[in-house]
């Protein structure tokens, strides 16, 4: 069973190349995603990387949280779970009622 962690506190100047590296010394990596924001295109700073097996990710967990990298100390523990959020209208009321 493969184990998703959240990497924090990276340096806007991350790679995905870089954290795949740093987490392969510690098992096998499966993925590396790093957020980017959709409108400067720059990191936002957070990350999350799978890897092979939950003994994997409790050594890279070990071995990497609170390494500093780039300038920062990063924060590396187990990811949550996506939480369902509700969607959101754009159209800015009842349709219905509105007159042109």
């Amino acid at each position: 069973m493969s184990s998703k962690l959240y990497v924090g506190n990276l340096a806007f100047s991350t790679t995905e190349g870089e954290l795949r590296d740093m987490f392969s010394q510690h098992g096998t990596v499966t993925d590396v995603f790093v957020a980017m924001d959709k409108f400067s295109g720059r990191s936002r700073g957070f990350a999350f990387v799978t890897m092979g097996s939950d003994a994997e990710a409790k050594a890279a967990i070990t071995g990497i949280h609170g390494r500093n990298v780039g300038g920062r100390d990063l924060t590396v523990n187990e990811a949550r779970p996506r939480e369902e959020r509700p969607t959101r209208s754009f159209a800015g009321g009842d349709r219905e009622r509105r007159r042109y």
